[in-house]
């Protein structure tokens, strides 16, 4: 009997088989597609010459991860960090941010880079202390409690900035609702204003890289690491139950529902209804689109952004978002990656490719190709000429590629206020299932979705403390 199983090889699958490995237990990973990664791949489509990141395509949160930066990946992978983070597209006008704070208030002018430089700048400087206290459980003493006050305060300021005073300071607004938004449903609370202004934050803090070669680079870097230290993964492995695994422990690195579905007969009833019965987020539709020159921008500068948000105003984002829980909008809130800006190895010579995507309601079949390119044709008059391929995946092919994201949701479950602190349960150790050996360690779990994997790291971390009393795992070798 083996001592880890780990059902999903995604990068918090990964991050745990590298943990438990590294303090000598014996690891097996066991994959259902053919290749790692999960919402961290990259890869060709329909046979074209381009190869495209499946899921996520811009790391801010890879640069804040302690499981990055201790499982070797900040080594392994190379970062490209664009000088202009994001940019924000409003009816013609473009507000930008710069990894410079100093750069965007300027650029900003006036109040609003006033405005956005006193919401944002406190937070640059305690971005470590912040990183460490929200990549974690929140229900935990604080190590950090001034980093903690002082997001707290942010948060209260980002909100009534968003919705009290968009009009007066619009494009500081604006520049934060787009952060906001990475969180779908365009909720007013606390929880999308936090993670909206932590996210802004990094952008100034270590930037939004994008990593040479694509997502799968980080997921192959914690292969790796997991594979020095004796793990093995095999792909190609569906697993029906857990009975089939002869292990003593098994994480799951797969939707909160699977994972009551994969250990039926093992969990307390109450837990198991819990995880099938997970409350989602809206869904997303991604295009993937190949080009024969770059984005013809009407605004220039959005050529060096990693990554672009087209939405209109702060007011204009929200009511996109709150569309898209139940039947999506005709000018949805868009992100633009264009990675190929930065990275030529991920299309042909002269050819460019970009990753859009917006939130549709959950397991919509909806294909958006229509309402993404023609937002991306209003700031970029030329777009649709240039086209030379269009790959769509629907909320239902992103399941069908990862069955962890349910219905298109990539974030492992609603991420207002209960469903950060409720997630999978209330608990110190939510990662444990109450029943021994048994852990899920995804974005299910805390600290929730994004490629940081923090989920598998934290959650291997529990396993080794209950199962093995082993509280320091780099100790070990």
């Amino acid at each position: 009997m083996i001592d880890v199983a780990v059902v999903g090889a995604g990068p918090n699958g990964l991050a745990a088989a590298a943990v438990a490995a590294r303090a000598g237990l014996a690891v097996q990973v066991y994959e259902a597609n053919d290749s790692i990664g999960g919402a961290a791949r990259t890869q060709s489509l329909n046979g074209s010459e381009a190869i495209f990141d499946l899921g996520s395509a811009v790391h801010p949160m890879a640069m804040q991860s302690a499981a990055m930066r201790e499982l070797g990946v900040h080594e392994r992978v190379e970062f490209i960090t664009p000088e202009l983070s994001f940019a924000h597209v409003l009816d013609g006008r473009t507000a930008c941010a710069y990894k410079d704070l100093e750069r965007t208030a300027e650029a900003l002018g006036g109040a609003d880079g006033q405005m956005y430089r006193r919401l944002v700048e406190p937070l640059v400087h305690q971005i470590d202390g912040i990183s460490a206290t929200l990549l974690d459980t929140l229900l935990r003493i604080p190590r950090h409690p001034q980093a903690l006050a002082v997001f707290a305060a942010a948060t209260v300021g980002g909100m009534g900035l968003k919705e009290v005073f968009s009009t007066k300071y619009e494009k500081a607004a604006a520049l934060y609702s787009g952060c906001s938004a990475h969180v779908a449903g365009g909720s007013r609370g606390p929880a999308s204003a936090g993670a909206g202004l932590f996210l802004a934050a990094t952008a100034h803090a270590k930037g939004w890289p994008i990593p040479r070669g694509g997502s799968q680079a980080i997921s192959d870097a914690l292969a790796a690491e997991a594979m020095a230290h004796g793990a093995q993964i095999h792909t190609g492995v569906r697993v029906n139950h857990i009975d089939e695994l002869a292990a003593q422990n098994i994480l799951f690195d797969t939707s909160a529902e699977d994972a009551a579905k994969l250990s039926a007969g093992h969990l307390p009833e109450q837990l198991s209804r819990a995880l099938s019965t997970t409350r989602r987020s809206p869904g997303s539709c991604l295009v993937h689109f190949v080009l024969s020159e770059p984005v013809p921008w009407r605004d220039q500068a959005l050529a060096a952004a990693g990554t672009v948000h087209l939405g209109g105003t702060a007011a204009q984002v929200g009511k996109a978002e709150r569309a898209a829980v139940h039947r999506g909008s005709a000018d949805p809130f868009i992100i633009v990656a264009q990675p190929s800006q930065f990275d030529d190895s991920r299309a042909p010579a002269g050819q460019h490719v970009i990753w859009a995507y917006c939130h549709v309601p959950l397991d919509s079949p909806a294909d958006m190709r229509h309402e993404i390119q023609s937002m991306i044709q209003r700031a970029a008059p030329g777009f649709s000429e240039i086209i030379l391929e269009a790959h769509v995946v629907t909320a239902k092919d992103l399941e069908r590629q990862n069955p962890a994201l349910i219905g298109g949701d990539l974030s492992g479950g609603t991420m207002d206020l209960l469903g950060t602190i409720k997630r999978p349960r209330v608990s110190l150790d939510p990662w444990y299932l109450k029943s021994k050996g048994l852990y899920l360690v995804s974005s299910a779990a805390p600290p929730g979705p994004s490629v940081h994997g923090m989920g598998g790291y934290l959650g291997a971390q529990s396993m080794l403390k209950r199962e093995y009393r082993i509280n320091n795992w780099k100790s070990v070798e």
